[in-house]
């Protein structure tokens, strides 16, 4: 859910959107931050000034896609999830949701949500699936749950186990607001399904300098929440181990146990019963 001013195509047309490269936009500067390609001079210089006061942010950027990957494989490979909605998709980048996911189960379908134009051209230029699944993506607000449930009812069925994941975008959203939709969202799904989300902590002093100061610089406030906000989106679920815990120190592979990168966000992975 990266919305904001720096593009915009009039309704109901299928033009390109118009990209206003004189504005920073908060999808382009996290592209950046994870070694991505789309993005602009002001974006470069936005994330310069936040890494400047905050180095680790790159860090962050690059583990939350690392705990994207070991969740994905997980639920695609052991759970055996073959649906997947991926809610505030952001830039594409390398080892996207639906490319994880098919790698695991080329069958996999994957609806993709972002309400910002920008995003939904890339992702449609760049995102293709497999020929066995389906890929597919909605223009809708993470604030408009309903919309979004009824358009992706006509890729993926709702009577089968569906992934939610709501990765790094509930920042984005008011206090007050958060668990309504995540339980508007989960009650939706059939037992089985699972909800993976992640978002960033206000754990450290000066990841909550950094932040502020990215505020500033971008389109879309983001909201540091403590681990217990986190942690309180899974209530009612059955929370895998190890619980909600750092981004990296969830299930990392042999070769990344003992890194410490990126310990500012916090997530995880629960089962509906």
């Amino acid at each position: 859910m990266t919305e904001g001013p720096s593009s915009t195509t009039p309704a109901g047309s299928d033009r390109p959107p118009q990209i206003d490269t004189t504005r920073t936009h908060s999808a382009r500067i996290w592209n950046y931050w994870m070694g991505g390609k789309d993005h602009y001079p002001i974006d470069r210089t936005a994330g310069d000034q936040v890494a400047a006061s905050f180095p680790e942010i790159v860090d962050l950027a690059r583990t939350s896609r690392e705990f994207l990957i070991r969740v994905v494989t997980h639920l695609a490979g052991e759970a055996g999830i073959r649906q997947f909605l991926d809610i505030g998709t952001g830039m594409p980048t390398a080892n996207n949701t639906h490319e994880v996911a098919q790698a695991a189960a080329p069958e996999c379908r994957v609806v993709y949500v972002d309400n910002d134009p920008l995003v939904l051209a890339h992702a449609r230029a760049l995102l293709v699936g497999t020929p066995e699944g389906a890929t597919d993506y909605l223009d809708a607000d993470l604030r408009d749950p309903d919309t979004i449930l009824s358009r992706a009812a006509e890729t993926l069925d709702f009577d089968q186990p569906v992934a939610l994941m709501l990765m790094g975008v509930l920042g984005h959203v008011p206090d007050g607001e958060v668990l309504p939709i995540v339980r508007r969202l989960v009650d939706a799904l059939p037992s089985g399904s699972y909800l993976a989300s992640y978002d960033g902590a206000n754990t450290s002093e000066a990841y909550n300098e950094a932040i502020e100061v990215g505020n500033k610089q971008g389109d879309v406030p983001y909201l540091l929440r403590g681990p217990e906000d986190i942690a309180a989106r899974f209530e009612g679920l059955e929370l895998l181990e190890p619980g909600v815990v750092p981004c990296p120190l969830w299930r990392p592979y042999p070769l990344e146990v003992g890194t410490r990168r990126g310990l500012d966000q916090y997530g995880g992975v629960a089962r509906k019963p």
